[in-house]
């Protein structure tokens, strides 16, 4: 009987764990609703989150170098009955839809809407949406609640692993023209980079699957600074990532030319006839989508049925 009633206790303290790490991830993940009535309704949501905010524009007249922390969004002052007044100090604000672009794109068979503020463009170059950048940014929802943010400017991401909104809007803004800089105090700095802010429907964020602060079909705000970018080749096979996406859908992952499960930009042997994708560079030029050695329109890194390798000489 003691035995019987420490097992259910075991029980019990492993139902609350569970339960406890569940909560830490984020909740459960909610049934998929309809992408397109999804659309929709985060469209109406963002349209009216822009028409009733505004931010301190006339800081960044200057073209200097400024923070995400100096970005100031503010909702419109109401009347005793919940209406909304006029923009105070026009002079200083503007309301984020006089400022904000909007921008479509397709993901997951869907048309989505999204919607950028372009404080800055940058001086440098424009990423690649599978490189490795360098960004400080700060993400929050609607209601203004904080759900994320980094402080050193010194932190990668690899873009093939991050949000589509995030693989969408970044490439579209320049890096640093010039740094990194190490300051006396051990930071470092950047001149002239990319910096605005992206307002992004939750199906080009998370969708139906909450997060950390994050509910399901949340709308994310993303206040961001672009340092740096570097072409990434996952696979070191001689080509960068971003030009194994075949079909020009902005995604690596649904490339997969010899169906083998692994898509080519992280496929060592794209065509899967036994030669290296990196040794069917016949020219040796580092370039082996430009070998087509039988001519059939097919580079050889892709034609299984071309199996020649810069190795057969060695």
């Amino acid at each position: 009987m003691r035995l019987k009633n420490l097992l259910i206790t075991v029980f019990i303290i492993f139902l609350v764990i569970t339960s406890c790490q569940s909560d830490d991830d984020g909740g459960s993940v909610v049934p998929p609703r309809d992408r397109t009535e999804q659309q929709i309704t985060d469209q109406d949501s963002l349209m009216g989150y822009l028409e009733t905010h505004y931010y301190n524009s006339s800081l960044f007249e200057d073209g200097s170098n400024y923070s995400v922390s100096d970005i100031v969004i503010t909702e419109l002052p109401k009347d005793a009955n919940g209406n909304y007044l006029d923009l105070p100090n026009p002079e200083e604000n503007t309301l984020l839809i006089s400022d904000i672009e909007t921008h479509t794109t397709e993901f997951q068979e869907t048309d989505y809407e999204y919607y950028i503020l372009r404080i800055n463009q940058g001086g440098g170059v424009q990423p690649n949406f599978t490189d490795r950048i360098k960004i400080k940014y700060s993400g929050n929802l609607l209601d203004e609640e904080v759900f994320d943010s980094n402080v050193n400017a010194d932190t990668p991401f690899d873009l093939t692993q991050v949000i589509r909104g995030w693989t969408t809007v970044l490439p579209s803004f320049s890096t640093a023209e010039s740094g990194p800089i190490i300051n006396p105090d051990g930071t470092l700095s950047y001149d002239n980079y990319g910096f605005g802010i992206m307002f992004l429907p939750s199906g080009l964020a998370y969708f139906n699957v909450p997060q950390t602060g994050i509910p399901a079909y949340s709308n994310l705000i993303f206040k961001f600074e672009l340092y740096n970018s570097d072409v990434l080749d996952h696979d070191q096979d001689g080509i960068p990532s971003y030009r194994e996406d075949l079909n020009l859908n902005m995604s690596v992952f649904d490339d997969d030319t010899d169906e083998d499960g692994r898509p080519n930009f992280s496929d060592q042997d794209d065509d899967g006839d036994g030669v290296f994708t990196i040794f069917e560079d016949i020219d040796e030029d580092g370039d082996p989508t430009n070998d087509d050695t039988n001519n059939n329109g097919i580079p050889n890194y892709l034609d299984p049925e071309s199996t020649e390798s810069n190795q057969d000489n060695s």
